[in-house]
């Protein structure tokens, strides 16, 4: 899945079903589905015309007076579309007056304190508990799809505590309100339309569609078009449950990742000591041989081999440049981003599959001190070095891989140590240089 998500203490709270007394409960995982007594209404030939009372939000009124009608065209009927959209509610992190961009804490916090609160003690005691208490599913889930149970339960934790924290927004209104507010308004409809298809499947009830503060539902945090494309109903129950049901959940996750190119029975990073003197221009996202790095002096910090599995070739990552650990990434690295495009959140989940193992990671200690730059100073390195020449990328304030590489191709040229790490060291120099 590729979705956007929030920083789990922005909006940390426990997850509460929306109820209706003359709403049907979904039955216990396992059982049979129970049929909504709600008679269909009939369809009306050709064009329907649309009622809807107000949102309170004229600029959300206006939005889905504009897409009921193409979401008609698309094939929806006329219920399932009012079902959606019905009762819908401006949401504050798209509509309100004073609300901003969501900071993501994968891109705005520094990595050492993503990582200290994502991976933390009590997660890791409840991933081995959780591992523990469901062996027979986790062992059965990794025969089917190949996916290692420590990742598939570290994806569960990071995603949703295992399962204790869902989210307790209205999936429909989230994305409505995104897509009103229009900056991302095809991905956001095209959501809402793939809501529709779970409704019209009967995978869901309408009450039922609870999720993050982006859309983002369940326990493993599938986004509709997500859950349409790789849902599973493992528990055999007629129903892809991802919200009540963890084996379903668990399930489809594990069915995604391997879909999405997991690789079985291969790490996703094995954390290297690098030798002094090191060339840091080696870690410039390129993959290189595991011969290669044994004749650079790269070894494993905690002992073992740096290819465990054999893989042959592997990417040298310096999450906090040189003064940090530093990791040898294989292919299923990038396999988890498909959650989450962050290296930092691939970096976690990573860690969190490690700790579930009872694994050390990492060893290396975390430039705490460092001078790493703001936000609005990363905007003034991107646009210094899309000046001079080095494709930075969009200057957004994310130092992601594009602001790095171009940030280290700067220290190449000028005879700098070559870690791409965005320091004000760093700044300086490319400001000097303009």
């Amino acid at each position: 899945m590729a979705p956007i998500r929030m920083n789990a203490l922005f909006f940390a709270s426990a997850f509460v079903l929306l109820s209706c007394q003359s709403t049907p409960e979904r039955p216990a995982p396992g059982q049979p589905p129970v049929t909504d007594p709600t008679p269909p209404v009939t369809q009306p030939p050709g064009n329907p015309t649309w009622s809807f009372d107000s949102s309170g939000h004229a600029q959300l009124d206006a939005w889905r007076a504009d897409f009921a009608p193409r979401a008609y065209a698309a094939g929806h009927s006329k219920d399932v579309i009012h079902s959606v959209l019905d009762g819908i509610e401006p949401m504050r992190q798209f509509l309100s007056v004073s609300s901003a961009p969501v900071d993501q804490a994968e891109f705005s916090k520094p990595i050492w304190d993503y990582v200290d609160d994502t991976v933390s003690a009590s997660r890791l005691s409840t991933g081995r508990q959780k591992l523990a208490n469901d062996t027979a599913l986790f062992d059965a889930l990794e025969r089917t799809y190949g996916v290692q149970k420590a990742y598939l339960a570290a994806i569960w934790g990071m995603e949703t505590s295992y399962g204790a924290v869902i989210g307790n927004f209205d999936a429909p209104s989230t994305l409505a309100s995104m897509a009103a507010e229009g900056r991302r308004q095809s991905f956001a409809e095209r959501e809402l339309m793939a809501l529709m298809t779970i409704l019209t499947a009967g995978d869901a009830y309408r009450h039922e569609l609870i999720a993050g503060w982006a859309g983002a539902m369940g326990q493993t945090q599938f986004m509709p078009t997500t859950y349409v494309a790789y849902a599973v109903d493992w528990t055999g129950d007629g129903t892809k449950d991802v919200w009540r049901a963890r084996a379903d959940a668990l399930a489809s996750a594990a069915n995604y990742l391997q879909a999405s190119g997991w690789r079985p029975g291969e790490p996703s990073l094995v954390e290297v000591s690098l030798p002094t003197p090191f060339n840091y221009s080696y870690a410039n996202g390129q993959k290189q041989p595991t011969s290669t790095w044994a004749a650079l002096g790269v070894t494993p910090a905690t002992g073992g081999v740096i290819d465990p599995a054999g893989i042959g070739q592997s990417e040298l990552w310096l999450p906090a440049g040189a003064a940090g650990p530093a990791f040898l990434l294989y292919p299923n690295f990038d396999v988890i981003k498909t959650y989450n495009r962050a290296d930092s959140y691939a970096l976690s989940v990573s860690l969190i599959a490690e700790g579930v193992q009872n694994r050390p990671a990492p060893a290396g200690a975390w430039p705490r001190d460092i001078d790493r730059l703001n936000i609005e100073e990363i905007k003034r390195l991107q646009s210094a070095l899309n000046q001079l020449g080095y494709s930075a990328g969009p200057v957004d304030g994310i130092a992601g891989r594009g602001t790095r590489n171009a940030l280290q191709s700067f220290q190449i040229a000028a005879g700098m140590l070559a870690d791409g790490f965005p320091t004000r060291r760093a700044l300086a120099a490319v400001e000097g240089a303009l």
